[in-house]
């Protein structure tokens, strides 16, 4: 079998290495060799290149004609990765008797990540791992390559990085901005120096390495929540109840995972309880408030419900939708362990001021809210940037920008919860737009609330064994 067909009409080669070749057959891509010479599009040039951090290895395809931002795929992971050492890379390839990686992500098998601008070019060339070996595929055939991949933005256009080659004399000019933005940068460091934020626990960073891994097993998830009996406990609990009606008994911690609860589930209630244990919730706080941990189970369980009732094409990822409601009120123990002289104030505040939320106290106070304090940790700790805009944007109905059903699923699920004498704050009714924007009718989400407060008994308990972890 020929899979090198003529595409655009041109005749077909046959150096491409052997194991190249075979992969291609096997995905039934077809595909022509092209020389690279100046005149090829640089925009249609896939350029591959493979990271690694502690969590492993991730292949990155991108066009030539655009820059890899390690900044916004930083954002976009919640990985700060380098590049291979090419000593570890010249063996890998040595193993097939390639000289460079080609952009065929099954070469490696790895988790590929691939820049979605590379999606609207008819035709695009792919390295053949051979120096000035291309192949030209179509896009339909290239989505073949990307079956297991996932896309984003992360790329910075070459062409919009102006550069100045002719006026020396605005160099200086250039300096300076230089050098304002390197001193911004800096007294940021010194801001995260300053607050002295807790490091993250060693058992936090397995927790998220295991969150990010496409190929993490049941035997590492049990592993991590049967070594914390409180987390064991509400796994077991909480995968036995009426709420989630298994049809049998569940008779391990194994079992609650895989046959009722899932792995992101159980992973974000880990990962939610360590960073709980790494701040602590305060001995002190506001006369009748929810308890800290009652509060965010709630929360998370609404919002599981509701995110579950948008309409599929639209659903955002369950699992970071229930951390963002586990996590929603973070700022809070943010605001009791770097201001613990404040702290004391803003709970008297808040007791005697009913009718202010708690954000213009704290403005008032501080002159920062918990939004603030929780969105901006969530992206010093490299928490995935979705969690950022939930904490930040959570009490504003109105919000319609990037990432918006975040913010808006615990705008929806704080509000219902405050209509049913659960939470402090207004109790203003939620504007139509922001169910509208979930998809999910005023009414569905009623029944939602009304489903999560009948097992009222098990979030308690849930909650309370949080509290003595």
């Amino acid at each position: 079998m020929q899979i090198f067909t003529e595409v655009a009409g041109a005749p077909a080669f046959s150096s491409t290495p052997p194991v190249i070749r075979r992969l291609l057959a096997d995905l039934g891509i077809t595909c022509r060799e092209v020389r690279d010479h100046p005149g090829l599009n640089p925009g249609c040039k896939v350029q591959a290149v493979l990271l690694e951090d502690s969590v492993g290895v991730l292949m990155v395809l991108f066009a030539q004609s655009h820059l890899l931002d390690l900044n916004r795929l930083a954002d976009l992971t919640g990985r700060r990765m380098t590049a291979i050492a090419p000593e570890r890379l010249e063996q890998m390839l040595g193993r097939h008797n390639l000289s460079l990686l080609p952009g065929v992500p099954a070469l490696i098998g790895s988790p590929c990540l691939y820049e979605e601008q590379l999606l609207q070019q008819p035709l695009l060339l792919v390295g053949g791992g051979e120096p000035g070996l291309w192949l030209e595929m179509t896009r339909e055939d290239f989505r073949l390559l990307l079956s297991n991949a996932s896309g984003g933005r992360f790329g910075e256009s070459v062409s919009a990085i102006t550069l100045n080659p002719d006026h020396a004399d605005d160099d200086g000019a250039a300096i300076c901005r230089a050098v304002q933005a390197f001193t911004a940068r800096r007294i940021q460091q010194r801001l995260e120096d300053t607050i002295e934020l807790p490091p993250l626990a060693e058992s936090v960073r397995k927790i998220m390495r295991l969150r990010v891994d496409p190929n993490v097993t049941i035997d590492e998830i049990t592993s991590v929540v049967e070594t914390d009996p409180a987390l064991a406990a509400q796994v077991m609990s909480w995968a036995s109840s009426s709420y989630y009606a298994s049809q049998s008994k569940i008779r391990s911690v194994e079992d609650a995972i895989m046959r009722v609860l899932g792995v992101d589930l159980v992973i974000n209630l880990a990962l939610s309880l360590a960073l709980g244990k790494s701040l602590g919730v305060p001995k002190d706080h506001p006369q009748s408030s929810v308890p800290y941990w009652q509060q965010s189970i709630y929360t998370a369980a609404v919002i599981e419900g509701l995110t579950r009732a948008m309409p599929r094409a639209q659903r955002p990822e369950v699992g970071l939708t229930y951390l963002a409601g586990l996590l929603h009120n973070f700022g809070y123990l943010l605001l009791a362990h770097v201001f613990p002289p404040h702290f004391s104030l803003i709970c008297r505040h808040l007791e005697v001021n009913p009718h202010v939320s708690h954000g213009v106290i704290e403005q008032h106070l501080l002159g920062i809210s918990r939004e603030q304090m929780g969105a901006w940790v969530m992206r010093y700790w490299g928490m995935p940037p979705e969690l950022a805009t939930a904490l930040r944007f959570q009490h504003d109905p109105h919000f319609s920008g990037a990432d918006a059903h975040f913010p808006n699923l615990v705008c929806v699920a704080l509000g219902l919860l405050r209509s049913r004498a659960i939470g402090t704050g207004s109790c203003a009714p939620l504007p139509d737009a922001v169910f509208e924007r979930l998809g999910v009718p005023r009414e569905k989400a009623e029944d939602v609330v009304s489903k999560v407060l009948e097992a009222e008994v098990l979030f308690r308990e849930m909650a309370a064994q949080f509290g003595r972890a």
